[in-house]
């Protein structure tokens, strides 16, 4: 007779096989993981045991982590985070050392949320809880080819006082963080099933920089000749709107710094605000790349703001998603960032899986490819 592996031992048994290469997780709980995944099991809860990670030390005492076990989740772990002093050099330092881009190692998988993106990619956990207080969901969720979700603010509860940070989830597709936004949005009750698939086209607005970012031209072409592969989808009608933002940096970090009346923050957040609101008037998306870079080295990446095209939605509080959009000619993921109105974090994943359905399936990354089938 041929024994089932359960979902819980497969995602403990890629960890140990992979995590020494990509140092993806500070702490492993695989006792407790198996256990939940048998409660779980034997009181029928809806979640079965779907192994997923928490983001960081704190991540298992976090609001999502609390509601996705008490719908039968099993944390496996938690995952790297930057370490002490090394905000420009790496964006993730696990237990075996510095966290490694699944798609080439020489890369940075991009941060904060780093280990949640690399486990997710290669498939150590199902799903992953992280923040994002300027981009740390979007971007590594980019650069690791996986689908992450910025809630809108304040729509879940947050640590972080200045209020530009919010919850978000990674997984590999918009269509494996339904059940994120189920449990941990909705808590699981009988309304807090993702929206019915949305009528098509999608309104949606495309901008290649915001009106104000320096984004690489081959970035900017691989997310071009996906939005225009949407278009000819049908998954999306373009609407003649100009997105010229306000470049939010002086904005985000005073606010950041506890300055959040700063005449200057105060401008730029009213005027993005207005400019947004008219943007994604009727229900429509905004669309643009993710980072104006591809990944970078772990050196890091300079004076280059990775944050440049998604900390506009952290001053804001829109929602925001990134899923994967093609590779640049030397192997680098890129992604496709979609905004919507406020509150709209529902109908924003329906929207993703939308686009996800009209894009080439997103491969596995190389580093994945070392498990076990």
């Amino acid at each position: 007779m041929t024994r089932t592996t359960s979902a819980v031992a497969r995602a403990l048994e890629r960890i140990g096989r992979l995590d020494p290469a990509l140092h993806a997780f500070i702490e492993v709980w695989p006792n407790e993981a198996l256990a939940r995944e048998r409660e779980a099991a034997a009181r029928r809860l809806p979640l079965g045991g779907l192994p997923f990670a928490v983001k960081g030390p704190s991540g298992i005492r976090s609001f999502a982590a609390r509601r996705l076990i008490a719908a039968g989740g099993s944390p496996v772990g938690a995952t790297s985070v930057p370490g002490p002093g090394t905000h420009w050099q790496t964006w993730g330092l696990g237990a075996h050392g510095r966290t490694v881009n699944p798609w080439r190692a020489d890369r940075t998988p991009g941060g904060s949320s780093a280990g949640s993106a690399v486990a997710v990619a290669t498939g150590m956990a199902e799903l992953a809880t992280g923040s994002d207080g300027a981009g740390s969901v979007r971007i590594p969720a980019a650069w690791c080819g996986v689908f992450g979700l910025k809630t809108t603010n304040g729509l879940l509860p947050s640590p972080d006082r200045s209020g530009l940070a919010s919850a978000g989830v990674l997984a590999r597709s918009a269509a494996a963080a339904e059940p994120y936004l189920r449990h941990v949005l909705g808590g699981g009750g009988p309304d807090a099933a993702p929206a019915l698939p949305l009528p098509l086209p999608l309104p949606a607005v495309y901008s290649e920089d915001l009106g104000f970012a320096a984004v690489d031209p081959e970035v900017a072409a691989v997310v071009r000749a996906a939005v225009d592969r949407l278009v000819a989808a049908g998954t999306v009608r373009l609407l003649g709107r100009d997105a010229a933002l306000l470049d939010p940096v002086r904005a985000w970090t005073a606010i950041r710094g506890g300055s959040p009346d700063d005449p200057e923050a105060v401008r730029v957040r009213r005027t993005n605000d207005e400019r947004l609101d008219a943007l994604l008037a009727g229900g429509a998306l905004l669309l643009t790349p993710v980072t104006p870079n591809r990944p970078h080295g772990h050196e890091g990446p300079g004076d280059l703001y990775s944050t440049a095209l998604t900390w506009a939605f952290n001053l804001s509080g829109h929602p925001a998603a990134s899923l994967p959009a093609g590779f640049t000619g030397d192997g680098c993921p890129v992604g496709l960032q979609l905004a919507a109105a406020r509150g709209a974090d529902v109908r924003l994943l329906a929207a993703a899986r939308a686009v996800e359905d009209a894009l080439p399936a997103a491969p596995a990354p190389p580093a994945a490819g070392r498990a076990a089938s």
